[in-house]
């Protein structure tokens, strides 16, 4: 069984289920989605938004480990996110060496803005941690009091742990600032899904629109 936790947002609520969806479809073995949902997580994360929380789980992320009771491993996706292949050979890259494992992203956004007219904050391993896995035994340092209470760059940049394993691009593969990649086993729509009408003709678009038609079309 494969556990799988998605970020929920209520701005984005059809993401979630079209990229569970897109999981079921190409994965070989069970799969398990807990939807990072702040009104389920209230007695675990009750960190009030600022200006630089672009979505409802850029914080609540980091509480992963603690729902797993920091035992096994999990695996945490952003929402804006389209599987392509089989979720099976992502966590068969798993490594007990490491604490946390992610596609280590070296890029400057190109643009300025993203979805929502949200300000597209630049900092070093930017969107390292929008697909983790986590061995959550090894991430002890994840406590509810300090996912509540440690900055941003601590969590995003990772300073909770020396133990950072690398995973391949094409897990992540970031739509606008990467080419088009047809090996790419994950797409992630990290500037605005193709749901939003600013964003409907993305790279990739069609691939999200045919998952999304066929879920929502009654098989008779």
């Amino acid at each position: 069984m494969i556990n799988v936790f998605i970020g929920y947002d209520s701005k984005e609520k059809i993401a979630y289920h079209i990229l569970a969806e897109s999981i079921l479809r190409h994965s070989s073995v069970p799969v398990s989605f807990t939807p990072i949902y702040l009104p389920n997580i209230q007695d675990s994360f009750n960190r009030p938004r600022n200006s630089l929380s672009s979505t409802e789980f850029s914080f609540s992320r980091f509480i992963v480990p603690h729902l797993m009771d920091y035992n096994g491993w999990a695996l945490f996706l952003d929402c804006d996110m389209l599987f392509k292949a089989d979720i099976k050979e992502l966590w068969d890259l798993r490594n007990d060496d490491y604490a946390v494992m992610c596609c280590q992203h070296n890029y400057t956004p190109k643009h300025l803005s993203k979805f929502g007219n949200q300000i597209q904050t630049v900092y070093e391993k930017k969107n390292w941690s929008s697909l983790m896995l986590m061995n959550t035994s090894k991430c002890k340092a994840l406590t509810k009091e300090y996912v509540n209470e440690a900055s941003g760059l601590e969590l995003h940049q990772f300073k909770w742990t020396d133990k950072v394993g690398g995973l391949p691009l094409e897990w992540n593969w970031l739509v606008g600032e990467y080419p088009h990649n047809s090996n790419a086993k994950n797409i992630h729509f990290t500037e605005g899904g193709c749901y939003f009408e600013k964003y409907e003709d993305c790279d990739y678009s069609s691939d999200w629109f045919n998952v999304y038609t066929n879920t929502v079309k009654i098989q008779l």
